[in-house]
């Protein structure tokens, strides 16, 4: 009678797994192998790249969304200028309907005015925003009668250049305005926007 302890027993199971790899390992080589023996030969398979990953586009199909970018940042730029010419024109309107006789008188009343006027201290400027005209280059002229009658007035309003040169001259005026009245008209500058032009007061009038 034969009894195997424990000790035999895992002796012998490690030479059995010792067989089983190299069995294995022999296998693994007779695959890889490319003699002429007879046993198959296998390539190993290539993998195919994860095209889930690639972030990139086509020639074609790049070219046409940037064409369709330009085209529409064009249209919004076409839209944007049209609505400031339409916001411009309804502006200056506006101002022509309420300052274009006014203008005409003022211009033959300063006709013969050689100095700056008798009533400069009556009047006072500010330019207005931009954003507010449509982008025209306008300035509110206010007119204040100081004296104790009723009068009207005329104002000259010079656009220089940076090199101090008179590039335009605008007239506006008012009317009978009652002892301490106000009135402020709108003068608007026809040049373009570049280069920028300063408003002076050239002359004003009492009368």
């Amino acid at each position: 009678m034969t009894t195997r302890t424990s000790h035999g027993r895992t002796r012998t199971g490690r030479i059995a797994v010792l067989a089983a790899a190299l069995a294995c390992g022999s296998l693994l080589v007779s695959c890889g192998s490319g003699d002429d023996s007879g046993g198959s030969s296998v390539s190993p398979r290539p993998t195919p790249p994860n095209t889930a990953s690639f972030g990139g586009t086509a020639p074609s199909a790049m070219a046409s969304a940037a064409s369709s970018i330009i085209e529409s940042a064009r249209g919004q730029a076409s839209a944007a200028a049209s609505s400031a010419a339409a916001r411009a024109s309804e502006f200056e309107a506006s101002v022509s309907a309420e300052t274009a006789r006014s203008a005409a008188v003022a211009e033959k009343e300063l006709k013969d005015v050689k100095d700056g006027g008798n009533a400069r201290s009556e009047v006072a400027m500010t330019g207005l925003p931009t954003a507010e005209t449509g982008g025209l280059r306008a300035v509110l002229v206010t007119i204040t009668n100081k004296t104790d009658k009723k009068a009207s007035y005329a104002v000259q309003v010079d656009f220089k250049n940076p090199d101090g040169k008179v590039v335009e001259t605008r007239f506006v005026g008012a009317e009978n305005l009652e002892p301490g009245a106000r009135k402020q008209p709108i003068v608007i500058s026809r040049q373009p926007t570049e280069p920028q032009l300063t408003p002076a007061l050239a002359k004003a009038q009492r009368y």
